[in-house]
């Protein structure tokens, strides 16, 4: 009992501390802390239903979700009846998944796969389901017809609780990055030299496998796999190539000498080089969005690989008179879409113009006699209702790119190819669509 202490762990010994009292205040001096002990067993009751709050954003995702006909999705499935072979995921998941994504930003199936796993609102939506990111990705770009139908199926939802009118939209577009470098973009002879090489490599892999297992059967397929991938691309870029040259020579056509030969990227074929909102330029995609003024609902989304505007009005405009079974009376654009021969052609068909006059059209004496329908919008624009009409285009589009880039994951594309491409700004649009009229498709 001599050797017990009031204080285990303190040199008693130390005349400092060797009183009681001593010993009690420093203890009391000593911080206390809460520290992680690993080790214990936790019995901890789990529901999915109760670890979502009742108002999450999830729920309201979902519940909109369950309202949509997603008759076409459905369609594609193979799985069917008593016919061998694994059930498929249920098509209504994988669309809320990636609307409920794109609301908050979610951009790539691998991050989505993790949330999956980790986080309780994409886990209440799976409901035990599990998932991985092939399968998410394969869904987010193999369903185009599909995905442009339920676009379209949601804007006659938002026509039937009189929300959407499209009499007057308002367009723009908007440069999206592409999942390729600068670097990678290459002129026809080089194009044709690296073919000419990944055939070649094609066939040695070929030779080697039929000569022995050099290594396992998976990383022999894999690399061949890889290297027919490499051909399929070089291809593609071969094929986009005399695209590139046309455009390029009917765009230079006054000065030939000082041409740069064209090029195409090798791992994004049909991406082009834009100069972006930053002033440099890059590999990108021009996403045009049209929208309702009066609910600011996106009402068309196309994408194009040209760098300008001056011949996505017509489309576009064609593309929201086909969803909506309606007639758009006054379209408002900025001044890259400004095109004369088109403007003639849309006055004359009964659509009304808004967008600024260019100074140099008026006064240059090249310019080209003004027909009656240029001459019309020349007015209309010169007139105090012109002008307050053609102010909703900012306060439009301008918000509505913006949301989208900064909220719907629109802010770069991980996926190549003009089709792969349009399905990302869809569910982008989409997902915008939804969450901004929830409470209208909810009933």
């Amino acid at each position: 009992m001599q050797d017990a202490t009031l204080f285990p762990g303190m040199d008693v010994s130390n005349p400092i501390i060797s009183s009681p009292l001593a010993a009690t205040a420093l203890l009391m001096d000593r911080p206390r802390l809460r520290r992680p002990d690993r080790q214990q067993v936790l019995m901890e009751p789990c529901c999915l239903e109760d670890r979502l709050p009742t108002d999450h954003p999830a729920r309201t995702i979902w519940a909109v979700v369950e309202k949509l006909d997603l008759s076409q999705f459905y369609a594609a499935i193979t799985a069917r009846g008593s016919e061998p072979g694994r059930s498929a995921t249920d098509p209504r998941l994988l669309v809320g998944l990636w609307l409920f994504a794109a609301t908050e930003g979610v951009g790539t199936g691998r991050e989505l796969d993790r949330l999956c796993r980790e986080h309780d609102a994409y886990r209440w939506l799976c409901g035990g389901v599990s998932m991985n990111y092939h399968t998410l990705n394969d869904f987010r770009v193999a369903h185009e017809t599909a995905l442009d139908d339920l676009f379209t199926k949601v804007l006659a939802m938002l026509m039937h609780h009189d929300l959407v009118t499209v009499t007057r939209i308002s367009q723009d577009g908007t440069r999206v990055r592409a999942s390729a470098g600068v670097s990678s973009f290459r002129s026809r002879a080089t194009l044709e030299k690296r073919l000419l090489e990944a055939q070649a490599h094609v066939e040695a892999l070929k030779k080697q496998a039929e000569e022995g297992p050099a290594e396992s059967a998976r990383r022999q397929a894999a690399r061949e796999r890889g290297a027919r991938e490499r051909v399929s691309r070089l291809v593609a870029a071969m094929a986009e190539l005399p695209k590139v040259e046309a455009a390029k020579a009917a765009l230079r056509a006054d000065k030939p000498s000082k041409q740069q030969p064209p090029r195409v990227s090798m791992t994004d074929p049909e991406a082009r080089k834009m100069k972006m909102g930053n002033g440099g330029f890059n590999p990108a995609y021009n996403v045009q969005l049209a929208a309702d003024t009066q609910s600011r609902a996106i009402v068309a989304v196309e994408v194009a690989n040209e760098g300008t505007d001056n011949r996505q009005s017509e489309p576009l405009r064609r593309q929201v008179e086909q969803r909506t079974g309606r007639k758009v009376e006054e379209h408002l654009l900025d001044g890259g879409y400004l095109n004369l021969d088109v403007i003639e052609r849309t006055e004359t068909s009964g659509v009304r113009l808004y967008l600024p006059v260019h100074p140099n059209q008026t006064q240059s004496a090249k310019a080209k006699p003004a027909g009656p329908g240029v001459t019309a919008w020349r007015g209309r624009m010169e007139t105090p209702e012109g002008k307050t009409i053609y102010l909703q285009r900012a306060a439009t589009s301008e918000t509505v790119n913006a949301d989208l880039k900064t909220h719907r994951g629109l802010r770069g594309f991980g996926v190549r190819g003009l089709a792969k491409v349009r399905c990302v700004a869809l569910w982008s649009a989409l997902a915008y669509n939804v969450l901004r009229f929830a409470e209208a498709l909810m009933t």
